[in-house]
């Protein structure tokens, strides 16, 4: 069985210009999920890009490079219309899909989640979310709230009564070439779920985020050093 990861990075970025590079903490963005995913037990790890800085830099951090189109590169392109895209140019049985918008991936994520294919069809990664109370506006001046999630103030639920709900993260998935060709999704029948820390589930996809991103990585290595 030869498994391979895929980093979808486009160089569009509205948010953050060239967000996929970005400096965080003296290195681009990409690098940090590249890094997770060579140093775990997928065999090859690529990048799908339409971008040449991007390209290279994927290139120095050790990873391989699939040029894709610019039409499956738009703001409207689907992720799965590229991943489709790759499994028609690359060679695997089961691919490890990574958003390089998640720098506090670890390769022992990866591993984890690829040691519950044997009891799923797909799996990804989530976050375990308890539960607290959400409203929703009624109107657009928001003199008007409505409780969402089946609850209401006469009936204000204990949060350890609530059934706990899994948030994905979006740092990675994982499924077999079989099942993406056919289902067209990057999961797909039994699906299992990846549990990582809430700590480690942000994305950069704004400006905040990155501050927050580099707080967050200072932390984790200075947790790691310690060990």
């Amino acid at each position: 069985m030869k498994t391979v990861s895929v980093i979808l990075a486009r160089g569009g970025s509205k948010g953050i210009p060239k967000k996929n590079i970005v400096d965080v903490c003296g290195y681009p963005l990409i690098s940090y999920c590249i890094g997770a995913s060579i140093k775990s037990n997928v065999s090859e790890t690529w990048v799908s890009t339409d971008d040449e800085e991007i390209a290279e830099e994927s290139n120095i951090c050790g990873a391989k490079v699939l040029i894709r189109p610019k039409e499956l590169s738009t703001d409207t392109a689907t992720s799965e219309s590229a991943l489709l895209h790759f499994a028609e140019n690359v060679d695997f049985d089961v691919l490890v899909f990574i958003q390089p918008t998640s720098p506090l991936l670890q390769p022992q994520d990866i591993n984890s989640g690829l040691e519950l294919l044997n009891e799923y069809d797909s799996v990804f990664s989530a976050y375990k979310e308890h539960w607290y109370p959400r409203w929703t506006k009624e109107n657009i001046l928001g003199t008007e709230v409505s409780m969402a999630d089946d609850w209401n103030i006469h009936k204000r639920p204990r949060r350890q009564d609530v059934k706990e709900k899994y948030v994905e993260n979006g740092a990675f998935y994982i499924t077999t070439r079989k099942n993406l060709l056919q289902s067209g999704l990057r999961y797909s029948k039994n699906i299992g779920i990846f549990e990582m820390p809430f700590y480690r589930s942000f994305q950069v996809d704004t400006q905040e985020d990155l501050m927050i991103i580099t707080d967050l990585l200072h932390f984790d290595n200075l947790k790691n050093r310690s060990k």
